[in-house]
């Protein structure tokens, strides 16, 4: 396991990134980290939280996944993807703006979801389950309005100063939705032990995961036909991020999440993205070399 860290570690200096990681062998218990305990913001990654929490108020009669919600445009979250960037009026399900919401990672239809299920039982869900570090303080285009707001009158050109970055609220985990690595694999293990939700809702969110469509961050570093990677991005400026379970077809089955921050403001790295799928690749195969050595 030292070995792995110190590869972790360079892994991360040669992409020019800090990070944090922790991995979890969902099965056995067996982990490792790197800073597994350091508060780190969530950014989209905590979309995965919400995700949970509605199939947990589902499975307990409290909502009803094919309940229709109207969106419309003069109404919506900004974002690039899904149904922030449609120009028209929509309806859609709790369901279908989930798999946007995480497929896509959609901020309008976070956060129409988040004004049916609420901050409060999001917080709920995951104190239930233990994430002592993990909150939600408030909802994505709240998030984004800070960005806006501490970037100033030159807005999103401002963000290539590094001056700028240093002010964003958005960027301390103090002042945003925040959690920490090992919270991370902790919701993510409780989700495929069936822990989190009963099985059926489970299985769903394991579904939704399985069908966000980004493969540059932790799918990367797992290119093959027979291993399943699902998962969840988050992005701000600096940050790349991203937690989620990778499945062999011999049954491992392990949580791994990554958070990096970079000091370069550049909207497109693609080795900060690219060590996410490093890092991961080398925690898993040890995982799976000390579960093969202990047999």
């Amino acid at each position: 396991m030292t070995d792995a860290l110190a590869r972790i570690d360079a892994a991360f200096a040669d992409a020019g990134v800090t990070g944090r990681l922790h991995a979890l062998d969902i099965d056995s218990g067996a982990q490792l980290g790197a800073g597994a305990d350091q508060p780190v913001c969530t950014a989209s990654v905590h979309k995965l939280c919400l995700l949970v929490a509605l199939h947990e108020l589902a499975a307990a009669g409290r909502l009803d996944l094919t309940e229709q919600v109207e969106s419309p445009p003069a109404d919506r979250t900004a974002g690039p993807t899904g149904v922030a960037a449609m120009l028209d009026a929509a309806r859609m399900s709790l369901r279908d703006l989930a798999y946007l919401m995480v497929a896509v990672s959609d901020n309008a239809a976070a956060d129409l979801l988040l004004r049916r299920v609420g901050l409060d039982a999001v917080n709920a869900t995951t104190a239930r389950l233990g994430l002592t570090a993990t909150l939600a303080v408030h909802s994505f285009g709240e998030m984004l309005a800070t960005v806006k707001e501490d970037a100033g009158p030159e807005g999103a050109r401002a963000l290539a100063d590094p001056r700028v970055i240093t002010r964003l609220r958005a960027l301390d985990p103090a002042r945003t939705n925040r959690s920490t690595p090992r919270d991370m694999t902790r919701l993510l293990g409780a989700v495929w032990r069936d822990e989190a939700c009963p099985p059926e809702h489970g299985a769903a969110v394991r579904r939704i995961l399985g069908l966000q469509v980004w493969p540059h961050r932790l799918a990367s570093g797992f290119p093959f036909d027979d291993v399943h990677v699902a998962g969840k991005t988050g992005s701000l400026p600096t940050l790349r991020n991203e937690v989620g379970v990778v499945e062999y077809p011999d049954g491992g089955r392990y949580a791994v999440a990554v958070f990096t921050r970079t000091g370069h403001t550049a909207a497109t790295l693609p080795a900060a993205d690219a060590v996410i799928g490093t890092a991961a690749r080398i925690a898993v195969d040890a995982l799976r070399e000390k579960a093969r050595r202990s047999r």
